[in-house]
């Protein structure tokens, strides 16, 4: 095939691409640190040809052109499948919906129930067998490109290639347009969290449960990151990887020495992630390494798959836990703040692995605007406060003071446990809440 020749007979400039959408259309953007860029900005330019675009993405990590000019949203209507921080300044103008889903789930839901007529894709060069790569974000990309009535892939030739398990490339047979973007934009590095005591202390609890030979699974944050640091300076061996993101502390503890992925019983030997968000030490890392497999979501998220490994510990943050054992993490009295991304998938295939551990690790408290201290530890949840994971499916909970596990814990135990690893300065008034619902004993051993 002369893939040389069909590349020229499909390529489009990106005002041209931004010609092929359609008021009413519904539009698919491109997922975490890769986006399209110059298609976005060709769009905006048509804003006044334009009603009711609606546009799907992933976890926005930039401002796109669509919204900065359109602050009524007569013409573009953004949803975000699981928020940033720019959704949410976005979402507090009301200009970005949140789209709630089970991340493992996503593949049958574009399949069964939604439409994309116009995709712009981002994906990196195409190499010589004629296949372009999603790069960094594999999770989605197969599915909605499938789906797309037109596919525009947007080339970004700074992306790094993304070897994968499968999904994590389309050929150009499959395409029916391709827009060479002009800036080739570097992809978005996060910055530094900064790390603090509490965030020490609770890295040190979730140490105490790891083993050689774990898979480890980090959710986003300073914690999570902490956490990496720590398995990074320690002298565990034989550790794998079976991630939904891959995060810079993955480089740390593979440059260490700490992750060979001997252990797994799936996919040995690889570090697998469904989208990777870091900086340019992990781009860097990635780009055509064979140890790390990416995989659409529907594989990397599933528990049954998530559990054929053994000890997969999965650790995750939370914004609070009432004392049922409920756990919220996307969103606090109404207003949405990440999403349920993999949690849920992470905390229920860990439970089911051999020696897992599940985890929900967080501050026992945050400062209010005023400055004083609040509990997240909680008597019960806020409304408009979104449970992420049930009591029921709650494993393991660790704060700064503790970690329990509240499996097979009745509702008074339950209270107990987690009012024993709460702020000292709320427990007295946690246990009066406890008590006023029932959910308390006198023998109860912090009483």
């Amino acid at each position: 095939m002369d893939y040389a020749a069909e590349y020229k007979n499909k390529l489009i400039t990106a005002d041209e691409a931004a010609k092929l959408v359609k008021s009413g259309d519904w539009l698919q953007y491109g997922e975490f640190v890769m986006q399209p860029k110059d298609c976005d900005a060709a769009l905006a330019k048509r804003k006044d040809e334009l009603k009711d675009v609606k546009i799907r993405v992933t976890t926005m990590s930039w401002l796109p052109e669509v919204c900065k000019i359109d602050p009524e949203r007569e013409h573009f209507i953004m949803n975000d499948w699981h928020f940033s921080g720019t959704s949410r300044q976005l979402m507090d103008m009301n200009l970005c919906n949140y789209i709630p889903f089970t991340y493992h789930e996503v593949g049958a839901i574009y399949n069964d129930f939604l439409d994309v007529d116009v995709s712009f894709q981002p994906v990196t060069s195409m190499d010589k067998n004629g296949f372009f790569n999603f790069s960094t974000s594999n999770s989605m990309a197969s599915y909605s490109t499938k789906k797309a009535k037109k596919l525009v892939v947007e080339v970004n030739s700074s992306a790094p290639v993304c070897l994968g398990g499968m999904g994590e490339s389309i050929h150009i047979s499959q395409v029916d347009y391709i827009v060479e973007s002009k800036t080739n934009p570097k992809l978005t590095n996060l910055p530094e969290l900064p790390v603090s005591d509490t965030d020490q202390k609770i890295a040190a609890h979730v140490m105490d449960l790891m083993c050689d030979g774990a898979c480890v699974q980090l959710g986003i944050g300073a914690m999570p990151n902490t956490v990496g640091a720590l398995i990074a300076k320690s002298d565990l061996k034989d550790l794998g990887v079976h991630t939904e993101m891959l995060c810079d502390s993955y480089v740390d503890m593979y440059n260490a020495g700490r992750i060979t992925g001997q252990k797994k019983t799936l996919d040995k030997g690889k570090m697998v992630y469904t989208f990777a968000m870091g900086t340019d030490k992990l781009y860097n890392f990635l780009d055509h390494n064979p140890v790390c497999a990416g995989y659409p979501v529907h594989y990397c998220n599933d528990p049954h798959v998530i559990a054929q490994n053994d000890n997969v510990i999965a650790i995750n943050n939370c914004l609070e836990v009432d004392m049922y054992g409920q756990v919220a993490s996307e969103a606090s009295a109404g207003r949405q703040i990440s999403g349920t991304g993999g949690q849920l998938d992470f905390i229920i295939g860990a439970f089911h692995s051999k020696g897992g551990k599940p985890i929900i690790a967080l501050s026992s408290t945050v400062k209010k605007s005023d400055g004083t201290l609040m509990s997240r530890i909680t008597p019960g949840l806020t409304p408009g406060t979104i449970v992420t994971v049930p009591r029921s499916i709650t494993s393991y909970v660790i704060t700064e003071y503790g970690a329990v596990n509240l499996k097979g814990k009745s509702t008074w135990e339950r209270a107990e446990a987690l009012i024993s690893i709460a702020h000292p300065n709320f427990r007295d008034e946690l246990i009066k809440s406890a008590d006023q619902a029932k959910i308390w004993l006198r023998t109860n051993k912090t009483a």
